[in-house]
Parts: structure tokens; sequence; C-alpha cells
């Protein structure tokens, strides 16, 4: 059995009849499920066997595909807000699938957030997945099958991965040390995503909770004089700086490997990686704390129809039975929508700050109207 797949009955009997020497493996694949379904780890140990193959040493094969410098593994994330552009993909994968394997029998290529590939990426890849080298195998993995491209998602065979429950992230979250009614609370927020309940529950991920609950409590009360939204502006802001920082400091430590001539060139691609890199975690970190406030939102409406035992924030439950006093399910619900509208806008580059503003000052119309 492949590692990684004990819990996807459909992965387990798709990349099981696929294993060498026996089997006969797809030159592509769509693995599709929630983020932190464990598809990333399946593509690698799947790789692993793929390039293993033939090798006298496969310990090493592995060690080194679990470290990123195997060179017959290729691995593409997005490197923009923007998505996955063309510069992506066409020397890292259409040009490489080209060519023949450095070392193994095979190049195994994989694609993160295949849903994010913009029409430009999406044609020039094309060719590469009707007409592959036999030697080339293409995975893509999304966390939103549905909006993966068409053109893309027929050229691939489909690997589905199942959310784990609740109490499965649970337990996984006990593993770092988090136990509890909150381990319970951010196994619910997660939404099945098992990345998303450690982000809430370390680090930063309190904090960002902390602000979405007083800009959702804010709006229900209609009191906006403070601006709550202007916290998690700066959460974003923050989660920004430090995805650049991380960008500059790899740069500057591969500059001293470099002759003098190409340092320049290297320093102005460096910086605006770094500037994609910021807008892309201040996005998604503005978009966690918009995901929240609605969740807060429809947990308050929970309250309201008696339905305390299906909320996520089990955690706040005092909290959430004051906001339910003072609030009606239905006008919740609208505020709901307002939630996803704008988040579905901030994919549009608004000015941000405006976006939050005058979400808070819809919702807060919403709730209090009539």
């Amino acid at each position: 059995m492949l590692p990684g797949t004990e819990q996807h009955p459909h992965a387990r009997a798709v990349l099981s009849a696929a294993l060498p020497p026996t089997g006969s493996p797809s030159h592509a694949y769509l693995f599709h499920g929630p983020a932190g379904s464990g598809k990333a780890a399946v593509a690698r140990a799947f790789a692993s066997v793929l390039l293993a193959e033939g090798a006298t040493d496969p310990a090493n094969v592995a060690h080194r595909i679990e470290s990123g410098v195997h060179p017959d593994l290729t691995w593409v994330k997005p490197s923009s807000s923007a998505g996955i552009l063309v510069g992506d993909v066409d020397d890292a994968v259409v040009l490489a699938a080209t060519r023949t394997p450095f070392e193994s029998r095979r190049r195994v290529f994989v694609i993160e957030r295949a849903d994010e590939l913009n029409d430009q990426a999406a044609n020039r890849m094309l060719k590469t997945l009707e007409e592959p080298p036999p030697f080339a195998h293409l995975i893509l993995l999304t966390n939103r099958g549905a909006n993966v491209l068409p053109t893309i998602a027929s050229r691939c065979q489909h690997v589905r991965f199942d959310a784990p429950s609740s109490a499965a992230i649970a337990d996984r979250l006990g593993r770092h040390g988090i136990g509890g009614v909150v381990a319970q609370t951010c196994a619910r927020l997660a939404l099945g995503d098992v990345e998303r309940a450690l982000r809430l529950a370390l680090g930063d991920g309190p904090a960002l909770r902390a602000d979405a609950e007083a800009m959702a409590r804010g709006m229900i009360a209609n009191r906006l004089a403070t601006e709550p939204w202007q916290a998690l502006l700066e959460q974003a802001r923050a989660a920004g700086e430090v995805a650049a920082g991380d960008v500059r400091g790899r740069v500057e430590a591969d500059l001293d490997l470099l002759p003098k001539k190409e340092r320049k060139k290297a320093e102005r691609e460096g910086e605006e990686q770094a500037k994609r890199a910021s807008r892309r975690a201040s996005s998604q970190a503005l978009d966690q704390g918009l995901q929240l406030i609605g969740l807060w939102l429809r947990d308050v409406a929970c309250v309201c129809d008696g339905a305390e035992e299906v909320v996520h924030h089990v955690d706040r439950l005092p909290a959430l039975r004051e906001d339910a006093a003072e609030s009606d399910a239905h006008r919740l619900r609208s505020g709901v929508l307002l939630v996803d509208d704008t988040r579905i806008s901030l994919a549009l580059n608004p000015t941000e700050e405006l976006a939050l503003e005058g979400l808070a000052y819809r919702v807060a119309r919403e709730l209090t109207a009539g």
C-alpha cells in the first residue's frame, strides 16, 4: 500500500494499481480533495516509488526526494497572487519534460494548486499533457477540483482524497500539544483542512481568531467606530512581510554562490519574487480572517435556531449566546453571504481596506434593519 492512502480508498485503489514493477502509471494525474487531506505527501510518496524503480539504492532516492533535491523530481508552486503563470511552467515543466531523466527511468512533475493555472499557462501545458514522452509523469494537486480548467482536468486521471473528520483533525492537533476544547474548535473551524487547523491553533492563529471575532461581533452589535477591520489588515500586512523576508533571505544566501555579473539580475528577480510572495501571503491571511467572520455569523445563527451542537466555535459558546440574544438567524445568514461576496471580490484586487470597511457597514445594516 502506498503510504498516506490508508484513509483514502479511491486514491489507494487507483495508485496501487499503477505501482511498478507490475503497474502501469498514467502520464498525468489530478489529485483533488480538501487542503490538508494528504495529497502532497502521497504525491511525494508516489514520485518516490516511480523514481526508485531500478535504482541500486532506493532508500537514498527516497531521502533525496523527501529533501527536495532529486534531479528528476520537479515541484512547482504558484509564484504570484495571480496564480500559476507561463513562466512558472515553461522551462520547469514543458521544456524539462522533453529532456531525458538525469538518473532515473522517469521524470516526475508535481504542480500544486492546479486550479490556479491561468489560461496562458494551461494552454502552454496542453501538448505536454496530451502527448508526453513515455518517461514523463505529471501530478497536479488541487483543493478545488471544480475550478480546474476542463481542458486540463480532462487530460488527467482523477484521484480523489477525502476530508478527515473533525475528530481526526483534533487528534492530529493533540500530537502537537493542542488539546481539549481548543483542539475541537480549531478542528471544526478548519473545515477538513489539517494545515489550517494547525495555523489556527499555533503562532498567529489565536490572534487572527480574536481579530475576526471582534469584527464579527462589532457588526452584530453595530459597534464599528473602532474600525475593527484594521486589526485584520495589520495581520495580513505582517504575514506579507514575513513571506517577503523569507524569500529575500533565500536569495541573499544564494548570492555568494553566483558570479558577480549575475548577482544584480538575481537581486532584481529575487525582489520581484518577494513582492509576489508578500501579496500572496497577505491575501491568504485576509481571506482566512474573512472566512472566520463568516463562520462566527453562521454559528450565531445556529445558536438562534437552537442547534448549539453544530457550532464550530465550541470554546466561545457564552459569547455566541450573547450575540444570538440580539440577532435574527435569517439576517445572520444574509450576512454570511455578504462575507462570501467580499471574499470573491478581493480576488479582483480592489482596495482591501475599503472592501472590509464596506463589508462591515453592509452587514451591520443588514443585521439591524427593520
